[in-house]
């Protein structure tokens, strides 16, 4: 503090001695830019009595002003020895202007050059790398705590589970030491996004109330080499030095993403910076109490001298949430939040298959703000029945003056098709809404399924996705012509590619390739012809499911055109 102050107190003095020198300046003329006049036009002056100040020096110019202006002018100066005499019975006042104004225009010009080279140094020193290096990682600690405990994390049981003999030693690190027990030096995080990694990871810090140091890895990717290296090692210093802590890193794959062979035979910053964490970690004592805690959505990408043990050596996978846990987040969440009493939370939960903990906040927080834009007292079924599609779809428009009547038929028939052969192939799968309405998303309608959970998919349950998905695009054709489908499947389209992708690449259940993963081999390249057969061939099938249904078809997209919206109850009545 004493140094900063002193540097402050440094700069402030210099540009007030700067701004002495520029006002004095001002006042004597020195360093003012000065007009060339003949010496002609010096006399003439001199005669009429214009003349207010000269300047006589041994140099080869007169400096001169005038009465009733600030400006200098200069002219050939004639080294007439009687000038100065002849200007003194004129009445002009007759300053020397030798040595000592040439002294004082260069001590101001070297004033100003140490100025600007002081204020260039300021700005350079500020972004310099020592700069980018002062990495502020006492700000991210949390001296008692951060105040989560594991009551506030909903859901996540296993991963809650295989945490609790870590925070065992954070409290008790002699426990373990003094049985030569090494406790894990890393753990990784990994899952979908919004599932609570970070969430987890203050939990933990809590339970063991030692302090928290929270950074990103994208902290400590910089474009000075060396400086993320040391970021690195600050980040350590610090935890150490508070004895018992919790460093936690969020998304790491950003600077421990697997290193390519060496090019120009040297290391790039990523390679310095990710050696630097590799050298801490392993630099680690058996009893020092630290834990640091890393999160990724793709663990795949890792380094793996990252994921040896004596490094991040625990894996832990933070999933999406199961029926049960989105219960209890949705509980969680709504706790504060004034609930209508016909509002079930365990239907909601079943309802919301594949959403992680961040949408099911997002979702009430949605229903929330729908109901203070109503000024209303509580949520409503009805709020949150509109949050939900909100969050799935997108908002629905209000304006449709511009969506014409061929287009609505269009959409009514494509969604019903979605709705109708997923009611026929995966009967499990629950249509909960249909929808011709236009969203902000871009979507013309929608069809939402909720599809059941399940550990594992069969080969039928891929082949059903990938026809539900081509189901809309099937209706279109079936009904107004195959020149007249519509560029509104290209999502439809694209989603049932990714599946036709991974049955034959990833899952090896195609013919052609035998029980190989191509995208192991990096071939994926060879199954283009494969992939074509097999979405050719189901997109037939789906229009033969189609015809088999025609007429329930033409009910569904009749009542689509006449409501806009229909529920589960209305699709299954007409499914039936």
């Amino acid at each position: 503090m004493l140094k900063k102050f002193g540097g402050k107190v440094v700069a402030s003095g210099v540009m007030l001695f700067v701004a002495v020198l520029f006002v004095a300046a001002l006042f004597t003329g020195v360093g003012r830019d000065s007009i060339s006049v003949p010496y002609t036009e010096f006399l003439r002056k001199f005669e009429s009595g214009e003349l207010a100040q000269v300047t006589i020096s041994d140099g080869a110019d007169l400096r001169f002003s005038v009465h009733g202006s600030y400006a200098v002018y200069t002219t050939a100066n004639p080294r007439n020895p009687a000038l100065r005499e002849e200007l003194l019975r004129g009445g002009v006042d007759v300053a020397e202007g030798g040595a000592a104004a040439g002294l004082a225009q260069i001590l101001i010009s070297v004033a100003f050059f140490a100025a600007g080279i002081f204020v260039v140094a300021k700005l350079l020193k500020k972004h310099s790398p020592s700069r980018e290096m002062a990495f502020c990682v006492h700000d991210a600690a949390a001296s008692g705590g951060t105040g989560c405990t594991f009551a506030d994390v909903a859901g996540n049981h296993e991963a809650k589970e295989s945490m609790q003999d870590l925070i065992d030693f954070i409290r008790n690190p002699a426990k373990y030491s003094r049985l030569g027990a090494r406790i894990p030096r890393g753990i990784i995080f990994y899952g979908a996004p919004g599932t609570g990694k970070t969430l987890l990871a203050k939990a933990v810090a809590g339970e063991g109330g030692v302090p928290f140091f929270s950074v990103s890895g994208s902290d400590f990717v910089q474009m000075y080499v060396g400086v993320g290296a040391k970021r690195v090692r600050e980040l350590f210093k610090n935890a150490r030095a508070k004895g018992r802590a919790v460093i936690f890193i969020d998304e790491i794959d950003a600077l421990g993403k697997k290193r390519q062979g060496a090019s120009g035979g040297g290391s790039d910053e990523r390679d310095q910076t990710l050696n630097a964490l590799l050298t801490e970690m392993s630099g680690f004592a058996g009893g020092e109490g630290i834990i640091v805690i890393a999160a990724t959505n793709r663990l795949d990408t890792l380094d793996e001298a990252l994921l040896r043990p004596g490094r991040f050596d625990r894996h832990v996978e933070v999933s999406l949430p199961d029926l049960g846990a989105r219960r209890a987040i949705l509980e969680h969440h709504a706790a504060n939040k004034p609930l209508a009493p016909d509002i079930d939370l365990a239907a909601l939960a079943r309802k919301t298959v594949y959403f992680s903990g961040a949408m099911l906040e997002n979702l009430l927080n949605e229903a929330a703000i729908l109901t203070a834009k109503a000024c209303g007292e509580s949520i409503t079924r009805g709020d949150i029945d509109q949050a939900f599609m909100t969050v799935i779809a997108g908002a629905a428009k209000t304006d449709r003056s511009h969506v014409r009547e061929h287009e609505r038929r269009i959409t009514a028939y494509h969604e019903s098709g979605h709705a109708l052969v997923s009611r026929l192939v995966s009967p499990e799968t629950i249509v909960s809404k249909v929808s011709i309405i236009p969203s902000t998303k871009g979507a013309g309608g929608f069809c939402l399924n909720v599809p059941p959970e399940k550990m594992y998919f069969t080969k039928r349950d891929l082949e059903a996705q990938i026809k539900i998905a081509l189901a809309g695009r099937a209706s279109e054709e079936l009904i107004f012509g195959a020149d007249n489908i519509t560029t509104g499947a290209s999502n439809d389209i694209e989603r049932a590619t990714k599946i036709c992708k991974d049955y034959v690449a990833k899952y090896a259940m195609g013919t052609a390739h035998g029980l190989l993963n191509l995208e192991v081999l990096d071939a994926t390249g060879k199954i283009f012809d494969e992939c074509g057969q097999l979405a050719e061939r189901l997109y037939r099938e789906t229009l033969d499911d189609i015809r088999a249904v025609l007429p329930k078809l033409h009910v569904m997209a009749e009542e689509l055109l006449a409501r806009e919206v229909l529920d589960q109850e209305d699709i299954e009545r007409i499914a039936a």
